[in-house]
């Protein structure tokens, strides 16, 4: 697999330093609130990627970080009169909800950062006594960025024509802040009970140094691949390699890779606007996880994507094409296997793993299937591009319709047909996806009325039916009627 690599700006392959394994480090949450749809534009394009690794039979390592000390959580937790573990642990919990919600596979290490002080407070004495970091007046601890010589060179920025005799204690700031940054920052009042002891004195570790530290913990001072936002790129990740070069000596990371913007409606997300959207937000709209995460994912992830509810919509219909033929397939399979009590029609019960396709399945699947697996798996390795894959996914779609119309005796295997469909799905995520499949459940004063009109229709009452169905329509449901009955969804 190919990838673009934004220390580079090529398209490099992606290969494993050792052991076959790809040890990545993704970007996490700071656990101040729910995460918004924009956040998980990151975290689904870092799960595609780490879907497509596999897919190419390597292993993956992954480490994502949850910021949970920061000016953020700390104003949040102090303005909330609560402790700071009991603040992050309710966005903690939401955050790996929200996960489960997207089918996002878990990463195998999500340290939280205030686990992980002393390690930070050793890479601090680390830079001291190398003399690339010094305390200030101010009692904190700054990096000097003059002292790196390759500082820049992620941003591709000509350090020297840039601002100097700047010193940035906040853990955000604007891209031209481009001088010292906060390692460690001394205790202030408003940070309350928050803060440990140090070589220092009282304080906290910079925002910056919790990466590094808790990278280099867990995947060695230079590993494969670290992934996040083009927001992230600089200063954080810009910082991050000079952090962890500076103390080690070594390169940091081989590939670096980013994920553009999401927009609400072509404009930036923001709460003044009324277009910021966490995924609970979304969720009580009456839209699936599995339908955010089409979305999410059907777009290049180096492109912008524009977020519209529109585009939930038209997910929507993409998902019941694709369940109306495999639900084909699958039938067809349990007429030819004859096993009406035992088939389980490929389905997957909630919170097992989906079957992985078999080398032997797929070489038996059909020649348009076969060529749609092509030209899907050249696509995701062509640096992760999804709309193709999307559109190899809906030509197997299409011919397979087409092949199944026929009146003629099948010339092929339709497990082996399934197991193509499985094999994209371990990309996509979104076929198999059964706990998000199913019809959203209507509440039982709904579903009363809906048992009402079932019994009205059967009787033929015409116009009790459509009475009904007014009357769930005011209850915020719309009713569809087709030839296996009725269902309802919620109206938006």
């Amino acid at each position: 697999m190919n990838v673009f690599n934004s220390l580079t700006r090529r398209v490099e392959p992606l290969e494993p330093l050792a052991d076959n394994t790809i040890r990545l480090y993704t970007c996490g949450p700071t656990v101040y609130n729910f995460a918004h749809i924009g956040n998980f534009r990151a975290y689904t394009f870092e799960d595609v990627l780490r879907r497509v690794i596999q897919f190419n039979g390597m292993k993956v390592k992954q480490v994502m970080n949850l910021t949970d000390v920061d000016d953020k959580t700390i104003r949040g937790a102090n303005a909330a009169g609560v402790a700071l573990t009991d603040y992050t642990k309710t966005y903690k919990d939401a955050f790996f909800a929200d996960l489960k919600k997207l089918n996002v596979q878990p990463a195998e290490v999500y340290p939280a950062a205030t686990d992980h002080i002393p390690e930070m407070i050793a890479l601090v004495e680390k830079l001291m006594a190398k003399g690339v970091a010094y305390q200030s007046d101010d009692k904190s601890v700054y990096f000097k960025v003059r002292e790196f010589p390759g500082y820049g060179k992620l941003a591709h920025i000509d350090f020297d024509s840039q601002r100097t005799g700047l010193r940035c204690a906040a853990d955000e700031y604007d891209k031209e802040n481009v001088g010292d940054f906060a390692l460690w920052k001394a205790w202030e009042p408003s940070d309350g009970p928050v803060g440990w002891d140090s070589p220092w004195g009282r304080g906290r570790p910079g925002w910056h140094i919790e990466c590094s530290a808790m990278s280099m913990k867990y995947l060695g001072p230079t590993f494969d691949l670290h992934t996040g936002g083009i927001d992230n790129l600089f200063p954080h990740h810009e910082n991050e390699i000079a952090q962890a070069e500076a103390a080690t000596g070594k390169p940091f990371v081989k590939t670096w890779m980013h994920c553009a913007h999401l927009r609400v409606n072509g404009e930036k997300m923001s709460k003044s606007l009324g277009n910021f959207f966490t995924l609970r937000d979304l969720l009580e709209k009456g839209y699936t996880g599995r339908e955010i995460r089409y979305v999410l994912i059907n777009a290049h992830y180096r492109s912008g994507l524009n977020f519209a509810f529109s585009a939930l919509d038209d997910a929507r219909k993409s998902l019941e094409r694709i369940d109306a033929c495999v639900e084909k397939v699958e039938k067809v399979e349990k007429w030819k296997s004859g096993k009406v009590e035992e088939w389980k029609g490929g389905k997957v019960e909630e919170g097992a793993a989906c079957p992985v396709a078999s080398a032997q399945a797929l070489a038996s699947a059909p020649d348009f299937a076969q060529k749609c697996l092509g030209d899907f798996t050249a696509a995701v390795n062509d640096d992760l591009n999804l709309p193709k894959a999307f559109a190899a996914l809906f030509e197997l779609v299409r011919q397979t319709n087409a092949a199944l119309s026929t009146s003629q005796p099948l010339d092929f295997s339709t497990s082996s047909l399934l197991s193509v469909f499985r094999r994209m799905d371990e990309v996509l995520g979104v076929i198999f996806f059964e706990n998000e499949k199913k019809a959203v459940e209507a509440p039982a004063a709904v579903q009363a009325l809906l048992d009402q009109r079932a019994a009205a229709r059967k009787a033929r009452d015409w116009a009790a039916s459509d009475r009904l169905r007014d009357e769930i329509a005011a209850a915020g449901w719309l009713v569809k009627d087709s030839k296996e009955g009725q269902s309802v969804s919620p109206k938006r």
